[in-house]
C-alpha cells in the first residue's frame, strides 16, 4: 500500500514541475511575443523615415548618395541592395533619415540628376508579411488555358507553316 502512496506523490510532484515550467514557457513566450512587437514597431518607425531611390548608377557608392541627400537633413544610414548571387548593385538603394520630416525634404530629388541619370525618391514602404508583389492566385491556370491542355491553339500538322 505504500509503495502504491509512493508513486501518487512521485506523480504529483512531476505535475507539479510540469506546470511549473510551463508557466516559465508561457512568461518566455509572452517576453518574446512582446520583443517581436517592439522590433516591428521599430521597423515601421525606420521604413517612416526612409526613403526608396529608384534608378541608382550601378558604380555609385553610399557616399555619393549620401552627399547627394546631405541637403534634406541628417542621415543614419544609406544602403544599396545588391544582388545575392553576384554581388552586382541591384539599381537602388534606401536613404534612411534620423527623422521623418527629413523624407518631405528627400522627396523633393525625386527627378533629380546623379550621376547621369533621373533618380526615382519616394516614401519607403513596410512590407506586410503574406502579401506578395505578384498577383492572382498562385500556380496553376494562367491565360490560354482551354479545356485540358495549356497553351491555346497551336496550329494543325508537326510544325512549320500549314496553309490547310
Amino acid at each position: 500500500m505504500s509503495d502504491n502512496q509512493d508513486d501518487i506523490e512521485a506523480m504529483k510532484a512531476r505535475v507539479a514541475e510540469m506546470e511549473a515550467e510551463a508557466a516559465m514557457l508561457k512568461e518566455m513566450q509572452e517576453n518574446l511575443d512582446k520583443e517581436g512587437q517592439e522590433l516591428k514597431e521599430d521597423k515601421e518607425d525606420i521604413d517612416a523615415r526612409s526613403v526608396y531611390v529608384g534608378n541608382v548608377d550601378y558604380e555609385s557608392t553610399p557616399e555619393e548618395l549620401q552627399s547627394h541627400f546631405q541637403s534634406c537633413g541628417s542621415i543614419n544610414r544609406v544602403t544599396i541592395l545588391l544582388d545575392k548571387f553576384t554581388g552586382h548593385p541591384k539599381g537602388y538603394a534606401y536613404v534612411e533619415f534620423a527623422e521623418p520630416s527629413f523624407v518631405a525634404n528627400a522627396l523633393v530629388l525625386n527627378e533629380s540628376l546623379f550621376r547621369g541619370r533621373n533618380l526615382k525618391v519616394v516614401p519607403k514602404r513596410t512590407n506586410v508579411p503574406g502579401m506578395s508583389a505578384r498577383r492572382g492566385r498562385g500556380r496553376g491556370r494562367g491565360r490560354g488555358f482551354r479545356g485540358g491542355y495549356r497553351g491555346g491553339f497551336r496550329g494543325r500538322g508537326r510544325g512549320g507553316y500549314s496553309p490547310y
